[in-house]
């Protein structure tokens, strides 16, 4: 049934099971995906959309790494929006709205094109843990499987409990069972667990919704894509969303719930994402607030099936459908299913080394919920990490470890693993210190030599990816050296109502104002002859401009990752014993010893620690 021994299983099947399962693979380890239902690979069990403020420049980090989520966004989108267009291009954030079941459907078929790559149907039960090494998983029915490295990417499912008003079940998703075994052989095995909690909203048949009294969300006009690769489109069409609006009577009528929602009469004791709150929850702390947005989303291009966002509840069933058909538009709604919170088991990132292998066992990786994290770009990505990490292990390679200023996938599992996490863990622009280099635009720049490198990125990614480079560096390299005459230029500053020139001028100064972009710069016909002739495409003109118009930016910022840098490379033995460093606080003792960091950069950023401390320990390093 099973070859003898796989290089790596991964235990589970959702988004960072995927990517680790894809990544183990596609660098040449016998690969073994479990999971209890084949069906539902990938599934989208909260919204049926990838991207967004951060995580789209995260799904374009995967991209750039060899990673499927990109390819497989950009297949089942049926919208795509470009947030943040108003503010600088750091901020940008690419999402698409995608076709929920097309989506776990290409997951599946692209895994199965992948070679190297086992499936099985089963409930992992436990591991096979000797000596402090990972040997294998046990299943279910009792059957043995033994690795070399194990995955666990284990979502909601661990000790899964649903929760809907006053009723709670079994479950890791609606309609799916809960995993049961693995945390009980963990913490045996000296880890430990905590619990968290996370919700999703009601689904609703969209034939009774009224789409007139609600406001139209539309895509962009011209849709970019999340891939670098030249194998997907951008759409040509594109289905729209919907927005409306909560009211006090919706929240007089969830009030009537209160009293039986499990949040609020202490049956949940764990935390839930603070940036992603439950409709009870909103109206219970922003109590002031009149009224809090919805917005519909289709899931697919055909189905009926529709998405309340925003509405995230675990109230009682009769409460939620009273409510929402008291929203503007939902008067005669339909249900699918109500909405649901569910508690589950995970363990605190701390445990964990840079490159997601376990501290206590060898061998061993988590990735995704399991490490406290919410949301499909961040699980996905940390089982891409996991995956090649796994498979270099293997390979017996150096592993693969991403700094902060590097990718928001280093600043993400930097922050789990040094800062730990006892809410949803969810990615912010402002968790990264550097992201003017961490920009969605410049994935494929940061990333794609790192993952040639490594063997997932192909000859033609590389190229494509070269190639993009040295035109936009060329073309920035002849707005320097080209200037603009008087009457050729000051019509359009004068359009932009911006100071005009008494003398001709290099390109470059012109087009580094602010009101001026690559529209402006288009009109002026040596540019547009430049851009004709070298047949530069969209991408490239936009990196052009990025890179004129943020140069000092880019280039104040990068000076600063460089001193981080030099701290980053100042190691600290593995078995340094803080406890004999006499003036340093207590506190940060215990925290040094507790989460035993790499490097003093890495020591720097722990709660608890001071900058005195990471003084007298560079003293005491002799540095």
């Amino acid at each position: 049934m099973f070859q003898d021994r796989y290089d790596v299983i991964v235990v589970g099947a959702g988004h960072a099971g995927c990517e680790a399962a894809a990544a183990a693979a596609n660098l040449g380890c016998k690969t073994l995906l479990v999971t209890m239902n084949l069906q539902n690979i990938a599934q989208m069990s909260c919204n049926p959309a990838m991207g967004g403020i951060a995580k789209g420049q995260i799904v374009r980090e995967i991209d750039a790494l060899g990673g499927y989520s990109g390819i497989v966004s950009d297949n089942t989108a049926i919208q795509f929006k470009m947030l943040n267009k108003s503010k600088g291009p750091a901020m940008w954030s690419p999402r698409v709205q995608s076709d929920r079941m097309r989506f776990s459907e290409v997951w599946r078929l692209m895994l199965e094109q992948t070679p190297n790559l086992d499936f099985y149907q089963e409930m992992v039960r436990g591991l096979i843990i000797e000596n402090a090494q990972v040997k294998g998983i046990v299943t279910s029915l009792g059957i043995e499987i033994k690795s070399k490295t194990v995955v666990l990417t284990n979502g909601t499912f661990l000790n899964g409990l649903i929760h809907i008003g006053d009723k709670q079940f079994g479950g890791g998703r609606a309609g799916e069972s809960a995993a049961h075994g693995i945390t009980e052989d963990l913490v045996k095995a000296g880890f430990e667990s905590g619990r968290m909690k996370t919700g999703t909203p009601p689904r609703v048949d969209g034939r009774s919704l009224d789409y007139s009294k609600m406001n139209e969300e539309k895509g962009d006009d011209q849709p970019a894509k999340f891939s670098y690769s030249d194998i997907t489109k951008p759409l040509t069409q594109q289905r729209s969303c919907y927005m409306t609006y909560t009211s006090n009577e919706v929240h007089n009528i969830l009030r009537e719930g209160f009293d039986r929602s499990p949040m609020f009469n202490g049956r949940i004791k764990s935390l839930g994402p603070r940036y992603c709150p439950s409709i009870e929850d909103k109206i219970n702390r922003f109590a002031d607030k009149e009224r809090h947005q919805l917005f519909v989303e289709p899931e697919g291009w055909n189905t009926v099936e529709v998405y309340v966002n925003g509405f995230s509840t675990s109230l009682p069933e009769e409460i939620q459908f009273k409510a929402l058909r008291s929203v503007v538009g939902f008067e005669n709604v339909k249900f699918f299913r109500p909405g649901y919170a569910i508690e589950y088991d995970y363990f605190p990132p701390t445990q964990l080394k840079h490159t997601l292998e376990t501290k206590l066992v060898e061998g061993l990786y988590f990735a995704g919920q399991i490490n406290g994290t919410t949301g499909y770009e961040e699980a996905a990505s940390q089982g891409l990490m996991a995956g090649i990490n796994a498979a270099l292990k293997v390979k017996e390679q150096n592993p693969f470890v991403l700094k902060r200023d590097e990718a928001y996938i280093g600043v993400l599992i930097d922050d789990l693993i040094t800062k730990g996490t006892e809410e949803p863990y969810r990615m912010f622009t402002s968790r990264a210190e550097f992201r003017t280099l961490l920009r969605q635009d410049n994935a494929d720049f940061r990333l794609t030599p790192l993952s040639y490198k490594l063997g997932l990125a192909s000859d033609g990614r590389m190229k494509r990816m070269e190639y993009k480079f040295n035109e936009s560096e060329k073309m920035v390299q002849f707005f320097k050296e080209t200037s603009v005459s008087v009457s050729d230029i000051n019509p359009i500053l004068q359009a932009k109502d911006t100071a005009l020139i008494s003398q001709s001028d290099k390109m470059f100064k012109i087009f580094s104002r602010p009101q001026i972009d690559m529209t402006d710069m288009l009109q002026l016909e040596p540019v547009r002859d430049y851009a004709q002739s070298n047949q530069l495409d969209k991408e490239i003109l936009e990196q052009a401009e990025i890179q004129v118009k943020y140069s000092g930016y880019i280039e104040k910022e990068r000076n600063n990752a460089d001193k981080l840098t030099r701290l980053e490379v100042v190691q600290i033995p593995e078995n340094f014993d803080y406890q004999k460093v006499k003036s340093m606080s207590i506190e940060a003792k215990q925290k040094l010893s507790k989460i035993r960091p790499v490097t003093i950069s890495q020591a720097s950023r722990i709660s608890g620690v001071s900058p005195s401390d990471i003084s007298v320990l560079l003293i005491y390093m002799g540095r």
